[in-house]
């Protein structure tokens, strides 16, 4: 590999390790980065070698694609290209490291296509021995409406907003069958021409100030008003599924697809360990 392509590795790496661009890493990352990126270039070296690779067709508007998925981060091309230019890539080092990427997957592909299949029996087994950990996480089907506070627009401001919600509680309370109509006339979110629905939502999912009132509500609860970084809100729990344990027919599916990639993973793994030890009994 040149040195463009040796680059483009340690940047990828270094995003996938770390989650941080490479110029931004300390002396021990930096070290951790060139470790795996001299064991990755041995073992793209080896396959790169091979009379499977050698057989590979990549069509060239397969480079493209993988060009223009790192071209869509950037808003421009001027943009994108300096980008290039500031960690030392240019454009044709970067269709040539994509190009040797799409390579070695397509080679690992085929080698993948040797794998075992996976029996139905053993599908089975692994849901019998592992069923605890299918579980499918409550949810609750929440609708809400936001009046957005802007102290700095007349008619937005924090206590106008605050009798605002007040005052649209108090209706709902009176009859809460007008959720959806009030949520139409008056919430500020995109949400609010469907009724303010917010569909079927997991923890995790909202502002934690949100989400600690959404869950605490009953089954056809109102809150009360709540405030946000966004603005009041009020929130009606339309429904609650609660967390469940997943039967197979549900569970089945997923099994299989983990269990078909650890011996598609299993069956690459041991074609690389076979080319390794290959060339090491070679003569140098």
């Amino acid at each position: 590999m040149n040195e463009q392509g040796s680059l483009y590795l340690s940047l990828k790496l270094a995003v996938k390790l770390f989650g941080r661009p490479l110029e931004t890493l300390g002396p021990d990352e930096l070290q951790r980065v060139a470790t795996v990126a001299a064991r990755q270039l041995e073992i793209e070296t080896l396959i790169l070698a091979t009379a499977q690779a050698a057989q590979v067709i990549l069509p060239a508007s397969s480079i493209d694609s993988g060009l223009m998925e790192i071209r869509k981060r950037y808003e421009s091309d001027e943009d994108y290209h300096a980008d290039l230019e500031r960690v030392g890539l240019n454009a044709p080092g970067l269709r040539q490291a994509i190009a040797r990427g799409l390579v070695v997957e397509a080679v690992l592909e085929k080698v993948a296509v040797a794998a075992e299949a996976v029996s139905e029996t053993e599908v089975e087994i692994f849901w019998l021995i592992n069923k605890s950990r299918f579980r499918c996480l409550e949810t609750r089907v929440l609708a809400h409406i936001l009046i957005t506070i802007d102290d700095q627009l007349p008619g937005s401001e924090r206590h106008v907003v605050r009798d605002k919600i007040a005052a649209i509680r108090a209706r709902l309370v009176k009859d809460p069958l007008r959720f959806a109509e009030q949520a139409l006339k008056h919430s500020e979110c995109p949400t609010a021409m469907n009724g303010g629905l917010l569909g079927s939502v997991a923890r995790g999912k909202l502002y934690p100030e949100l989400e600690a009132v959404a869950f605490a509500l009953a089954e056809n609860e109102l809150s009360v008003a709540v405030e946000s970084e966004l603005g009041y809100h009020l929130i009606h729990c339309v429904a609650i599924h609660p967390e469940r344990q997943l039967q197979f027919p549900e569970a089945g599916l997923s099994i299989r697809e983990s269990l078909e990639q650890q011996r598609r993973s299993q069956c690459q793994k041991a074609w690389i360990k076979a080319l390794r030890r290959q060339a090491s009994a070679e003569p140098a």
